[in-house]
């Protein structure tokens, strides 16, 4: 059976998936991981995780198809994150994640004097916040002096495993675009001046496009993962846009929303590069597009978390926040358990709960979190919309789309029908897919639509738009009303902290 493997590094988990020409998905594997949180602010991993989970996924699921012929290898991961190796491609610390890791303060407010709010937005199309790699990079030259002589190479998670399956050493132009301020966006290149200044000793990678071919598994990297030496692999991009290739949600007017640990959005635009300082402006996935994206930094994060502390399952928590009702009988949350990304962009914003009583429940709490994404989630559609971007239509990926309940409210809160498509395992599938293209005879590649139609819209219940009007309005009052008291609080969390030993990390 002619198949295509697709991987995907994510935050809590990495899935593997087998997909056949037709699409379907002949076998699945997941494997579970961690990230650490060494202090307040910090989220990183250790990178060979992902080549260790890569290679366990890998002989799983070609162990599990007797007759299977791998005609191309898919991968994709989180982002953007910072993955600095040394000059035999060994690791100098672990990766610092993406928008969460929230360590870069200082460095984000030094290259901005030195640059320019105004310049580094031409350049790089995006104001410098938690989420851009740049300051990143900047962070372990002032911080970690040892590692920051041996770094020579900066690789991403999908660039991590197409460089461990090929030896090339290439990332995407959509991953690229998020290292600002290194990157000129319309120019789509990196900037050479701005790269000798803050990446100096790191060579810059191949710039390719997310389904172009990387390079083809080496000997080494076959014997390994038993991937036959010779297959193609592409050189894949971060997660939520191969999320948007898997259920077809990348043409212009397409807003991809991303339920996973973090909440993510993706709008696609044409050559025109929208620019807002809330959001960011990056690269598309394909020659030829731009995005507007923006993403909360909690959502299914902070579902678990309401699961740890109350010690309720899904299902049980689900059932009573479906009986608390629209508008969790009074009680509002503010989602900011990890800082907050866009559009406030603020790294010391801090969880809020209000109008507890003694009468709430652990329901009326846990529909207060389902209701605070679906606000944050409003909140970012409408700073895209003043933005100038025209959402034509809106498609629903991720594991979180498996409970309709939460669907559901984000539709209420948003006015917005979401499509679901028929297969939601996200963006594994969706580097199989591109994968599956690239490797396609002439005139023979697949389309998105035949493998993965639209099998379910969820509609807004119209009648709840008062009720949700009216709590969006206080959900931004209470973040303005609260934020110096959350940010003195922040301030007092990292002075109770030890003090962060590089040595240690």
């Amino acid at each position: 059976m002619r198949c295509t493997l697709g991987v995907d590094i994510g935050t809590s988990s990495s899935k593997g998936v087998l997909v056949d020409a037709t699409g379907s998905i002949v076998a699945t594997a997941t494997r579970a991981h961690d990230v650490d949180r060494p202090h307040t602010g910090w989220v990183e991993m250790d990178a060979r995780i992902w080549w260790d989970e890569f290679v366990s996924l890998t002989r799983e699921l070609i162990e599990a198809v007797a007759d299977v012929e791998i005609a191309g290898v898919g991968v994709s991961g989180m982002g953007p994150c910072i993955l600095l190796a040394d000059e035999s491609d060994e690791p100098v610390r672990p990766a610092i994640l993406y928008g969460v890791d929230t360590r870069s303060t200082a460095q984000i407010d030094r290259i901005t004097r030195e640059l320019g709010v105004e310049e580094i937005t031409r350049v790089g199309g995006s104001t410098l916040t938690s989420q851009a790699g740049g300051p990143k990079i900047a962070w372990v030259a002032d911080e970690e002096p040892d590692a920051w002589a041996r770094a020579r190479r900066l690789y991403m998670p999908a660039s991590w495993l197409a460089g461990r399956l090929t030896g090339a050493y290439v990332l995407d132009h959509q991953s690229a675009s998020q290292v600002s301020p290194l990157y000129d966006i319309d120019a789509a290149r990196w900037h050479d001046a701005w790269w000798a200044r803050y990446a100096g000793p790191i060579a810059q990678p191949r710039l390719l496009w997310a389904g172009d071919v990387a390079g083809e598994v080496t000997t080494e990297a076959a014997a390994a993962t038993g991937i036959p030496a010779g297959t193609p692999v592409i050189t894949g991009t971060i997660d939520a846009w191969t999320e948007a290739v898997s259920v077809g949600a990348h043409e212009v007017g397409d807003l991809m929303l991303m339920y996973g640990t973090t909440m993510f959005m993706v709008f696609t635009n044409g050559t025109e590069s929208l620019r807002t300082p809330s959001m960011w402006t990056t690269s598309g996935a394909f020659a030829g597009t731009r995005n507007l994206a923006g993403g909360l930094s909690t959502s299914g994060a902070l579902t678990a978390w309401m699961t740890e502390l109350t010690g309720a399952d899904y299902p049980v928590l689900l059932a009573e926040a479906e009986a608390s009702g629209p508008g969790a009988r009074g009680v509002l949350m503010l989602p900011y358990f990890a800082g907050e990304r866009t559009p406030i962009q603020d790294p010391d914003a801090r969880g809020v709960i209000a109008g507890l009583t003694l009468e709430h429940t652990r329901g009326d709490l846990y529909r207060a979190a389902l209701e605070a994404t679906a606000l944050g989630v409003r909140h970012n559609v409408e700073t895209m919309r003043a933005a100038g971007a025209d959402i034509r239509r809106i498609v629903a990926v991720g594991g979180g789309t498996q409970g309709r309940l939460w669907l559901q409210i984000v539709s209420d809160v948003t006015g917005l029908v979401q499509e679901l498509p028929e297969t939601t395992i996200g963006a594994s599938y969706g580097a199989a897919f591109l994968a599956a293209t690239a490797t396609a005879a002439p005139g023979a590649a697949p389309a998105i639509t035949d493998w993965n139609p639209i099998a379910e819209r969820i509609r807004p219940q119209t009648q709840l738009q008062p009720l949700y009007d009216t709590l969006f309005d206080r959900y931004l009052r209470l973040y303005e009303g609260s934020r110096s008291v959350i940010h003195d609080l922040a301030a007092a969390q990292r002075r109770t902290e030890p003090t962060p030993n590089p040595e240690a990390s």
